[in-house]
């Protein structure tokens, strides 16, 4: 027997225009409705909140690829232990890098990944922002600027770091499940 959710996701139908037009999108282009919409749209000013402050950080132009600002979401969500994040930005980032293989690398340990020396020190900025934010210092931004890190795309990997930590948070209380659909996008060329 299935256990009830705790915060069940709101029918479509009863959820204000402007989110219920915002799922119809997302389901239109990706052609299903990821959980972590539903799920915050239990709470509507929050869902808003959340998602403005998502899209300004992770779709605007910036000195970060979109690869790169989700290998940001999938290490440290890995290191937060957040199956729904690892799973979905796992997709995305396997989509926006074009390779199959970078999401599980950077997910298990980015240390081995097969990314470039730029990446790793992001990621390890990105870490220590994470998990040990009141430890930043100045070593810390001197070991990104020979990378070629302007002080905003330093903001920005703080910024993501901080605001998937949050995310990370509500997905793991929720129960957030990843839906199945990701499991395999990016996985195989399209044919």
């Amino acid at each position: 027997m299935t256990k009830p959710q705790r915060f069940p996701a709101p029918a479509l139908d009863t959820l204000p225009e402007d989110i219920r037009t915002r799922l119809l999108a997302v389901q239109e282009k990706s052609g299903f409705v990821p959980n972590v919409f539903l799920t915050l749209a239990y709470r509507p000013d929050e869902f808003r909140a959340f998602f403005a402050y998502h899209d300004a950080l992770m779709e605007k132009d910036s000195g970060l690829t979109k690869a790169e600002r989700e290998m940001i979401v999938v290490a440290t969500s890995a290191a937060n232990q957040c199956q729904y994040c690892v799973i979905a930005h796992g997709a995305i980032l396997r989509i926006r890098a074009k390779n199959p293989l970078i999401a599980d690398q950077v997910a298990v340990n980015y240390r081995k990944a097969d990314i470039t020396p730029r990446q790793k020190a992001m990621l390890d900025f990105a870490m220590k922002v994470s998990a040990d934010a009141q430890r930043v210092s100045e070593d810390d931004f001197a070991a990104l600027q020979p990378h070629g890190f302007s002080d905003d795309d330093i903001w920005d990997i703080a910024a993501i770091s901080a605001f998937f930590a949050l995310s990370n948070r509500l997905a793991n209380f929720t129960g957030m499940r990843p839906n199945e659909e990701f499991y395999l996008m990016g996985r195989l060329p399209k044919t």
